[in-house]
């Protein structure tokens, strides 16, 4: 029992600590797909359109590690290797769908984005990358 447990703390550490650095990754683009400083647009401006299009990004990379984890079927290097190389796929997926997305609608969706009104374009996006969270996601299932 005390062996399961250490297994399992172990296995939990490792993939807290590698979902979180993914979840930053995918801050960090988000900060470069968008004008200004993202910090200071959540923190300090309280900007709704950044804390959707962030917070829908945390929780589509949530999905693809939780996913990963699960089809690991305890397996830790098999599973913190689907974490990180699926997550970097559904990374790029959303990364390339900003850019499509951005190509045929009007406006910039990055100034959208940084806009102190709330818009619906940012709505939209956010349920995008939960919906290939979830393709990625079953994909690994």
């Amino acid at each position: 029992m005390l062996e399961d447990l250490i297994r399992n703390a172990y296995s939990a550490a490792a993939y807290g600590a590698t979902g979180m650095v993914l979840m930053l990754l995918s801050f960090a683009v988000i900060d470069a797909l968008t004008p200004g400083n993202l910090r200071h647009l959540l923190w300090a401006d309280r900007n709704r359109n950044a804390g959707i299009l962030v917070g829908s990004n945390a929780f589509a990379v949530a999905i693809i590690v939780t996913a990963a984890i699960v089809a690991s079927e305890g397996r830790l290097f098999e599973g913190l290797t689907y974490t990180v190389v699926y997550t970097v796929i559904g990374v790029v997926i959303m990364t390339v769908t900003f850019f499509i997305i951005d190509l045929f609608t009007p406006g910039k969706l990055g100034e959208l984005v940084v806009h102190p009104e709330s818009h619906p374009a940012v709505w939209m996006h956010g349920v995008v990358h939960v919906g290939i969270a979830m393709i990625v996601a079953a994909s690994i299932l």
